[in-house]
This record gives structure tokens, sequence and C-alpha cells, in this order.
């Protein structure tokens, strides 16, 4: 389990130092899906199916001629593209924005959102390829055999190829697909900036009510990555969650996860002293005889985010708020801004403050 979250921790470090020119120092230092999204910073929770099947009935989709056009569009904007490694074939492909874009939103969020949280996603996901991209060409990775990511969604943002999507849709493929394919286009030029730099454009699922600030979790500062209030999520499914769990269970993911923790006979003085930030994620919270962090804690447990409450009464129950690392977007927040009729602008301003959108080179 912290293998998983000093792994996320570095991506998040090496982020913060994606390009030269970038105003941000870091001072140490990852998800997005789950331990952390990954591109640990940036993978949503929330690209499950389970997680779609929860959400509303898809919106009619548009006329066909539209779709039609951003097909043309994109097979004719090859000198704008991404150089992606298949890790399945070891071959480097060049992909264009359009498509990469657009495969990124398919696996990233649920289609039966609406079109202008679809959007604000699509902004999102270009601004965390170009800060990619500008990291590969300053600072190549072997690995990467000269492209600028892989499609490995374990250490890259998602993504999905069509035939993939095509099998994650179903039925649905070509209602959904012309739907994000229309949403992209709308914004296909569009990144997000500060002082003239791609943003890390951290995004979640749902947070606990009040997004969380990038120092909290992962230990450096970011202007943008602050607190903001999203209130929504509190109506989002899912939000809060309960675990039960046994002391022996409980003792048994301690101990898989901290090498010196001490643990005594007493199940419920295991945990204490749980320092809190204002957006209710566990700073600091003693196990044991270890002082340790809530998203250790949370990876230790398998929990859906850091903000949770531990009780025990002949057994653990553990009560969770949220989903996800709780920093920058929160999608099911973008996603009910949209509902009230905000636009994709207005929502990458609310969660992103401090930034301003601009045309990619």
């Amino acid at each position: 389990y912290m293998k998983s979250y000093i792994s996320a921790a570095v991506i998040f470090a090496a982020l913060l130092v994606t390009v030269p020119a970038a105003p941000l120092a870091v001072s140490e230092l990852r998800h997005t899906s789950a331990a952390e999204p990954t591109a640990a910073v940036y993978k949503s929770e929330n690209s499950e199916k389970e997680t779609k099947k929860q959400t509303e009935a898809q919106e009619p989709s548009e006329n066909s001629k539209k779709e039609n056009e951003k097909e043309n569009k994109s097979a004719s904007d090859d000198q704008e593209s991404f150089k992606v490694l298949d890790i399945t074939t070891g071959k480097v492909e060049e992909i264009s924005v359009f498509d990469y874009v657009v495969g990124a939103v398919c696996a990233e969020m649920p289609a039966t959102f609406e079109p202008e949280a679809l959007k604000a996603q699509a902004v999102a996901a270009h601004t965390y390829a170009q800060r990619q991209k500008e990291k590969a060409l300053t600072s190549p990775d072997k690995e990467l055999n000269g492209a600028y990511f892989s499609n490995d969604s374990s250490k890259y943002q998602a993504y999905f190829t069509e035939n993939q999507a095509k099998q994650y849709y179903g039925d649905n493929y070509e209602q959904y697909i012309e739907k994000i394919k229309n949403a992209v286009s709308d914004v296909e030029s569009e990144i997000l900036v500060y002082e003239d730099e791609p943003i890390i454009a951290a995004f979640h699922s749902m947070s606990s009510g009040t997004t969380e600030s990038a120092e909290n979790v992962w230990g450096s500062k970011v202007e943008y990555l602050i607190p903001v209030e999203s209130d929504y999520d509190t109506e989002a499914p899912k939000y809060m969650e309960e675990y039960e769990y046994t002391a022996d269970e409980v003792k048994e993911r301690l101990e898989n996860a901290f090498d010196d923790i001490k643990l005594g006979d007493k199940p419920e003085e295991w945990f204490s002293d749980v320092s809190k930030s204002k957006s209710n994620t566990v700073l600091e919270i003693k196990a044991g005889n270890l002082t340790v962090t809530g998203q250790e804690i949370r990876a230790a447990l398998s929990l859906r985010s850091a903000s949770f409450d531990i009780e025990y009464d002949d057994g653990f129950k553990i009560t969770t708020r949220g989903y996800g690392h709780c920093v920058g977007m929160s999608q099911y927040g973008a996603n009910a801004m949209a509902k009230e009729g905000k636009t994709y602008k207005e929502i990458l301003e609310h969660y992103y403050p401090n930034t301003e959108l601009k045309t990619a080179d």
C-alpha cells in the first residue's frame, strides 16, 4: 500500500518540475484513480463502469452530420499530435490532439455527464498532455522511446483507443462518442495555464464538500490547487460510505503497511490524536505507536478518501466522505455546476483559481 502512495508522491514531484520555465519550485514530493488516480494526480476514480451506471441517462445525440465533421477534422490534424507509446506493441504512435483528448475524456469521465462538464474535462486532459509533452521535449524519458507518454494508465492519464471505447460503451457507443467528440471539438485548442505554463490539472471524482490543497495531500504548495467549496458533492452517488472491519483485519492491514507499527491489546486505543484540515481531510493520525498521514491510512485500509472518521465498538466502523485525493476539479461538482447552467469556463475558473485559458502552442 505504501509503495503506491510513495509512487504517487514521486509522480507529483515530477509534475512540479515538468517545465524548466515553470514558476513552481519543488520542495519534494501522486492519482488519480484510486490510491491516487494515476497519472496519479489526474486519473479519476469514477471512470469505472459501476459509477457510470449510477449517473443519469444519456441525453439525445447531435446530428450525424456534425459527427462526420469531427471525424474528418481529427483525420486532418496530423500536424498537431501527441506521440504515445503503446505498451502492448512497443510502438510509438502519433495521435492527433483531438483523438487523444476524446480518448482521455472517454476513460476519465462518464459520458452521461453534462456537455459543459465534458468540456471542462477535455481542457484538463489536454492541459495534462501538453504539460507531459513539454516535459518530454526538454527531459526525455528513455523508456518512452521518443514518446511523450504511454497508454499505461498506472503511470499516465487514462486513454481509450477507438476499440476500447467501443467495448466499454457497447450498444451506446455511437451515442456517447458523438457527444464526447462534440464537447472536445468546442474546446480542442484550449489549455489552462499559470504564469504562461500548462498547469497540473489534477481532478478527482468528488470531494468531501470542499476540495483539498495540493500542499495538504502531496506536500508541495501549488498556487491554483487550493481548497474551494464544492457543496454539490454531498449529493453525489456514494458520497458517504461505511466500512466495517474486524480488529484482526485492521491489525493485518496496518502491519502490512507499516513495518515498525506496534499495536496494543485494546483495539479501541489503536487510533488517536487525529488532525484534520479545514476540508475535513485527515492530515495526521496516531496509529499504534506511529504518527502517519491520512493518505497512508486511506491506502492501508483501501478507503475511498482521506476524509474519514473511525469508530470502534466490538469492531471498526469507518465512514468516508468523497472519493479520490480531492485536489483540483471535482467531476461530480463540475457536472452539478453544468446542470445549473454554468459554462466550462466558469467550472474551470472555480476549481482552478488563479489560472487562465490559453490556446495551446
